[in-house]
């Protein structure tokens, strides 16, 4: 069956989609929808997203608008009877997540989420080597990852709180978050995070998370950093097992922000101080694939009836979840340190 394609949101992320599309060749696109197409494209445009949604002869419906639409606009195409693709964040709640769920098992659709950085070729690589056993269990893993961003931000959509849902944790952490899980293939039982806006001062929009996390049945242990303060882009994985380690620094993009896609991995050397580095293997990556795995592993579900694996709806729940027990529990630890300050005072 020859399936085609409407997008919605035809921006930087529906051009990228639209060219992986292409690339796989499994599939047409017939129609785009933009508020604010930024040239003519080659495609029909439709004069709203819900035209996308109920033309009859779309098959797919990609979903790569603003955050406040994806709770709704899947739903609407699930029930239309399309197979969807999302951008992260699949919506603004776990229990949003839940609801798109219940019509996902209700259309016989498949439906998949943007979680991109499972596709990089250093993820892929870390993946590989841990899940191989060679260097025995995870212990612990930090992740940073940050943007700087100037005044020009204040004007976009994303520093609006109704239709951004957060500020970098949906927007950026999102992703690192969703490798912890990746990696270690379960939730976190203890979280405790700080959440701030100290510096862009936006309601509702933070521009810091410090989280640490732990797994108690595992016990690995995470240290996690996702901010809009940093003054210039990284992205840093570090996974620490018994026999060895993985660093990953820097992410292969098309603007080059990250720097270089760089894997580090090395055994565990013994003999104390263990500070020689002349035995680590070095992979950069230096072509960005991810785009193009991330579509054929789409299509396959579609054409070919295969599982999605990465970015599929339960993983979408399980980093909401998270996402949901971070900004709760900084505004747990808010109150009950405003609390024990105003019984200082009292004293």
């Amino acid at each position: 069956m020859a399936h085609t394609v409407g997008i919605i949101g035809f921006g930087k992320m529906g051009q990228i989609r639209a060219a992986a599309l292409e690339e796989d060749g499994r599939a047409k696109i017939l129609k785009v929808f933009d508020n604010y197409l930024p040239e003519k494209p080659r495609f029909a445009v439709a004069a709203s997203a819900q035209e996308i949604i109920d033309d009859p002869k779309i098959t797919i419906v990609f979903v790569c608008a603003t955050n406040e639409v994806n709770k709704p606009f899947t739903i609407a195409a699930l029930k239309a009877g399309k197979h969807v693709f999302c951008e992260k964040p699949p919506a603004f709640t776990a229990e949003d997540v839940k609801e798109i769920m219940e019509v996902e098992r209700e259309s016989n659709r498949v439906l998949m989420y943007g979680f991109n950085h499972r596709h990089h070729g250093g993820v892929l690589k870390m993946k590989q080597v841990i899940d191989s056993g060679a260097y025995g269990r995870v212990l612990w893993m930090r992740g940073r990852y940050g943007k700087s961003v100037d005044s020009d931000y204040l004007k976009t959509w994303r520093s609006d709180r109704e239709r951004a849902g957060g500020g970098i944790l949906l927007d950026q952490g999102i992703h690192m978050l969703d490798l912890f899980l990746h990696i270690t293939g379960a939730p976190f039982d203890d979280v405790h995070a700080f959440v701030s806006s100290r510096y862009w001062k936006i309601p509702g929009i933070e521009d810091n998370v410090f989280a640490i996390m732990r797994n108690r049945q595992s016990g690995v242990e995470v240290s996690f950093h996702s901010t809009m303060t940093q003054w210039r882009h990284l992205f840093s994985l570090e996974v620490f097992l018994e026999r060895g380690y993985l660093v990953l620094n820097g992410l292969k993009t098309s603007s080059g922000t990250y720097g270089v896609e760089e894997l580090t991995i090395a055994k565990n050397r013994a003999t104390a101080p263990a500070s020689s580095f002349d035995t680590e293997e070095r992979m950069v990556f230096n072509v960005d694939t991810s785009w193009a795995r991330e579509a054929e592993h789409f299509m396959d579900a579609v054409s070919l009836g295969m599982p999605v694996l990465y970015g599929n709806s339960n993983q979408a729940l399980d980093v909401m979840s998270l996402i949901d027990r971070i900004y709760s529990n900084d505004h747990h630890l808010s109150e009950s340190l405003h609390e024990n300050l105003q019984v200082v005072g009292r004293n």
